[in-house]
């Protein structure tokens, strides 16, 4: 049902765009056989409107993959470099909350482990929402900031790195067999700023699978049981990408926690000083206001990324493309 939706949603889209057309046509030859230029202009600004909107349309028809409907998990990892690195995670991690609130996704903090300063160390949120998965997943990569360090007395400017891993949030189509022999849990205190989020109990999950090493946490609930579920939710997922990974050898180095948190591998660099300037290393796409996209507006990164066809495609293999490569 819910794919159906999904469908009659496209349909209709793709009928409300003929439509226009049709209308906007209508009226510039109404208002050429009338000789009425004002009628003209106008429908001819419709068209302009009605071009955008069959763009937009276009690059979303891109989000066909097997998973790019599916919510979305987002890990920020701080690179080297202490408070720092840490204060640039926490950046990338507001930024891309602002960005699903902009966009009417839900935002859950899944887990966080706070730097010792400031900033945060590693950080797991869960986007909810139509298609998150599908406009994150070229999200996977290293990224760079330069900028005047609030923490140097000496105002030097300071070059950051951290990474960025979006996995899919998969349900029960999607068939990932987990030996429970190959788990290793761990239960801990959540921890937190203060306040009602902070438990006195050890309900948080750590688990950690011994074959891949890959290790997943989940302190968002006040039950164990909770928490555990979600963080096999968030092991299922890792294990996906890493499948998908496998199937694209070449661009393994796209992903930030399979590559250096460090030089010679970001995808998309932010720079504050001397100048402003957020630019991606792939695709080219840039902006100068490098402050209202770190406040969330990174939707045409997104949509370049999605035209150039980096990312996972439908059958869970990349484009040629890498970061490594770009």
């Amino acid at each position: 049902m819910k794919e159906r939706n999904l469908l009659d949603q496209q349909v209709q889209a793709i009928r409300s765009l003929q439509n226009q057309l049709s209308d906007a046509i209508g009226l510039i030859e109404m208002g050429e056989e009338e000789g009425d230029a004002e009628i003209v202009s106008e429908a001819e600004k419709s068209l302009l409107t009605l071009r955008k909107d069959a763009e937009k349309l276009q690059i979303t028809s891109l989000l066909s993959g097997e998973v790019d409907n599916n919510d979305a998990f987002l890990e920020v990892h701080a690179g080297s470099g202490g408070t720092e690195a840490q204060d640039w995670a926490q950046m990338l991690l507001r930024m891309y909350t602002r960005w699903a609130e902009q966009h009417g996704y839900r935002v859950s903090l899944m887990t966080r482990s706070d730097g010792e300063e400031a900033g945060v160390k590693s950080a797991t949120i869960q986007i909810q929402g139509e298609k998150a998965y599908g406009w994150l997943k070229c999200e996977n990569g290293v990224h760079r900031l330069v900028r005047i360090s609030p923490y140097d007395s000496n105002a030097r400017r300071h070059t950051s790195f951290s990474s960025v891993s979006v996995s899919p949030v998969l349900d029960d189509s999607i068939d990932i067999d987990i030996d429970e022999k190959d788990i290793k849990m761990d239960t801990y205190r959540s921890s937190g700023a203060g306040g009602q989020h902070v438990n006195t109990t050890d309900s948080a999950i750590r688990l950690t699978h011994i074959p891949t090493g890959i290790v997943v946490a989940c302190q968002a609930e006040r039950s164990q049981h909770k928490n555990r579920a979600t963080a096999y939710s968030m092991l299922r997922a890792r294990m996906y990408e890493i499948e998908m990974q496998k199937r694209a050898d070449a661009v393994n180095a796209a992903h930030g926690e399979k590559s250096d948190i460090g030089w010679g591998h970001q995808i998309r660099s932010y720079v504050l000083q001397p100048y402003q300037m957020v630019k991606d290393l792939r695709t080219g796409a840039e902006n100068t206001d490098a402050f209202k996209v770190l406040d969330g507006d990174i939707d045409r990164f997104l949509e370049a990324c999605l035209a150039h066809g980096l990312g996972p495609d439908k059958d869970g293999e990349h484009n040629g493309a890498s970061a490594a490569q770009a």
